[in-house]
């Protein structure tokens, strides 16, 4: 039973745009790994940007700058 967990900043990802993620990781462990999709299981946790750091820095304040 494959688990897969996608972690994403939480910045306006819609339902349909979660839908595909996990349509298409299911179809590509099914695809590369012939994994059984009926026990796939995929999990998408959405972050505040005040907690997921890049470099040293908040993701909030890196997209305050532009980077």
């Amino acid at each position: 039973m494959p688990y897969v967990n996608i972690k994403i900043t939480n910045e306006g990802v819609s339902k349909e745009q979660k839908t595909e993620l996990v349509a298409g990781v299911t179809e590509l462990l099914q695809r590369v790994l012939n994994k059984n999709s009926a026990t796939t299981v995929v999990v998408i946790d959405e972050v505040e940007t005040d907690n997921w750091g890049i470099g040293g820095e908040l993701v909030t304040e890196r997209r305050k700058r532009g980077a």
